[in-house]
């Protein structure tokens, strides 16, 4: 297979640029919105914690199909493509949410996003990711791009903080409904035309890659598969994925945690959720180069030993009289470890040593267990929030934290065990 040395720097450095880009964008409205907004996002559509879970779950139901199908074409169609036509119809998604549907219209809005978030987006995403990593710096790369969508991350939440605050009045606490409403409604605007421009950006600065990504024949997609699902460094990969990826969920409980715990208001809420995004970008640049210079698992170990002391710092922890400590203690500790553990959870694979011709149904099976967080961290948080309110039910979310980190420590030792 022929690799990134016939791209000039240039090339690359533009290529990954797209790839950030567009690789944080395709999440802005499904996930970002609520992550950041979630008091708001609750009062606007009117929905409990639970709801806003079942909307999730439905997604991850359809994203776990997609993730299945989209890998082996993700080995056969460029990525530009792919990319491009998942970006223009997530953005025509927002236009709807723009509207604030009923929760019967958030149901099938989430399942449609489930489909053009990760059946062409996700897969070829890596494996164009990877192909640009070549053999040396995979952790370097995929933590340049978790890195780099962090930093997106960071930036559009905080312009979107801005716009929301722009959008209320000065003083917060009166504020009725509809202005409420017509507040969250210019961020769905301003984050909806985020995305489709980066389907614009995706379709000028990928093009280069078509010249080194050789494609997988049709006829051998079942072969690929077959060989794929013998491999047992892809089955542990994928308990990995999935301890860590539960792990990034609990980040959805940070503006809810300021509020219940610290008494904030809805955009100081939104603010510390916002502090968490900026973390990400440190720490996933930081593990990536890490990994390549020792070794991605032995990474992967330290970041599952945070988690585990997060977990149960608030798990544990009494949460009386200050708990401004704790909590932003948590929030900084976890962020860290969840958002280093996205950019190496898939640089993972050149250590496992599988095979890049079969990269994309490689992550296409590994993002089918992976990403099963998506259909169940939303209703278990939802229900521990609901029936538990105040501290007790964000100690009890921060004590599932802790189990996936305990889990996902297990799982990287038999993995390093197995590929050596």
């Amino acid at each position: 297979m022929q690799e990134t040395p016939q791209l000039s720097a240039r090339a690359r450095a533009s290529m990954l640029f797209a790839l950030i880009v567009s690789g944080e964008a395709i999440f802005f409205l499904p996930f970002v919105i609520p992550r950041v907004f979630r008091p708001t996002f609750l009062e606007v559509f009117d929905i409990t914690n639970l709801e806003l879970g079942a909307f999730f779950s439905v997604y991850g139901v359809v994203a776990m199909v997609s993730y299945f199908l989209g890998g082996p074409v993700a080995d056969r169609y460029p990525a530009r493509l792919l990319m491009s036509i998942a970006l223009a119809s997530t953005a025509m998604g927002g236009l709807l949410l723009y509207f604030v549907p009923d929760p019967t219209g958030m149901f099938w809005l989430y399942g449609c996003w489930g489909a053009t978030t990760i059946l062409l987006f996700w897969a070829a995403m890596m494996r164009a990711t990877r192909v640009l990593g070549g053999t040396q710096a995979q952790g370097t790369t995929f933590g340049m791009l978790d890195g780099g969508r962090g930093l997106v991350a960071a930036v559009v939440g905080s312009l979107a903080v801005a716009v929301f605050a722009y959008a209320l009045p000065a003083d917060v606490s009166p504020v009725d409904p509809a202005q409420r409403t017509a507040a969250f409604r210019d961020v769905i605007l301003f984050f909806s035309a985020c995305v489709f421009g980066s389907a614009l950006l995706v379709l000028v600065l990928l093009w280069p890659l078509e010249k080194v990504a050789e494609r997988a024949p049709v006829e051998g997609a079942w072969q690929h598969l077959r060989r794929v699902l013998r491999l047992p460094a892809v089955w542990l990969q994928a308990v990995i994925i999935v301890c860590a990826y539960s792990g990034y969920r609990i980040a959805d409980d940070f503006p809810l945690l300021a509020k219940d715990l610290l008494g904030y208001d809805e955009v100081s809420a939104a603010g510390l959720a916002t502090m968490a995004l900026w973390i990400r970008p440190v720490a996933a640049v930081g593990a990536g180069l890490l990994a390549d210079r020792f070794s991605t698992s032995g990474m992967t170990l330290l970041c599952f030993a945070l988690l585990l002391g997060s977990g149960l710092l608030i798990g544990l922890g009494p949460l009386g009289m200050d708990p401004v400590v704790p909590v932003y203690l948590a929030v900084i500790t976890t962020a860290l470890g969840v958002f280093a553990l996205r950019g190496l959870y898939f640089a993972i694979m050149e250590e496992g040593k599988i095979p890049m011709e079969v990269t994309g149904t490689a992550v296409g099976v590994a993002s089918v267990v992976g990403f099963l967080p998506d259909v169940y961290m939303g209703p278990v948080m939802g229900v521990l929030l609901d029936d538990h309110p105040g501290v007790r039910g964000h100690q009890l979310v921060f004590l599932v934290l802790a189990g996936f980190a305990l889990l996902g420590l297990l799982a990287t030792w038999i993995f390093r065990r197995v590929v050596r």
